[in-house]
């Protein structure tokens, strides 16, 4: 039995994924979390195979939730299911430990067949996101600017140019406010890039802020 743990801050979407999952003879959702809080809680109480994550939390951050998940439970398999189709949203989350990648124009029975794969180790990516990863390989070692950055400040960029202050930034990702201070120095010295301006037009050519 594959027990899945579902983190989405949408009640009504849990309840679909719920039902879907459910209807399967080899799986069980366990635990749901609207945060990445009640994600980690969940893991006292319950052993999880599949975490199925949005990347976008009220208050809150998804990739922040696979890093405590993570920490919690190396074993733990996840899949990440958002309306995120950007390459740096894809790039970040697989360095982040995901094992697959979908986004929510997916058909939601794909979503079952993906947490099936992943909870047996297998990559697994709808079709968007598998033009997505063929075009970085495409490449052939050229990086876009985004890729210089860790998950953590990729988040940190990505909170504060979708407009959020330092303190709820701070709030979000479970750090101080003089991190989110230091972590976006640091992302402008490795963007190179002094304006702030200049960062937030990166921010909207990459797809992080939505026009």
């Amino acid at each position: 039995m594959i027990r899945v743990l579902l983190l989405d801050d949408y009640a009504v979407v849990r309840a679909g994924y719920r039902m879907l999952i459910e209807a399967e003879t080899d799986m069980h959702v366990v635990a749901e979390a609207a945060n990445s809080a009640q994600a980690c809680e969940a893991l006292r109480e319950q052993v999880v195979d599949v975490a199925v994550i949005d990347l976008s939390l009220k208050g809150d951050s998804g990739f922040e939730a696979m890093r405590r998940l993570r920490e919690r439970d190396p074993r733990i398999k996840m899949l990440v299911f958002t309306m995120h189709a950007q390459e740096s949203f894809v790039q970040q989350a697989l360095r982040a430990g995901a094992t697959g990648y979908l986004t929510k124009d997916s058909d939601p029975h794909e979503m079952v067949l993906a947490i099936r794969d992943v909870a047996y180790g297998r990559r697994v990516c709808s079709s968007d996101v598998a033009e997505i990863l063929l075009h970085d390989a495409a490449k052939q070692g050229q990086t876009t600017p985004l890729q210089r950055l860790t998950p953590r400040e990729f988040d940190v960029l990505r909170l504060a140019t979708g407009g959020q202050a330092t303190d709820e930034i701070a709030n979000a990702l479970h750090i101080s406010e003089k991190t989110v201070f230091n972590t976006m120095s640091l992302v402008r010295q490795k963007l190179e890039m002094r304006s702030d301006f200049k960062l937030l037009r990166l921010a909207m050519e990459q797809g992080l802020v939505q026009m």
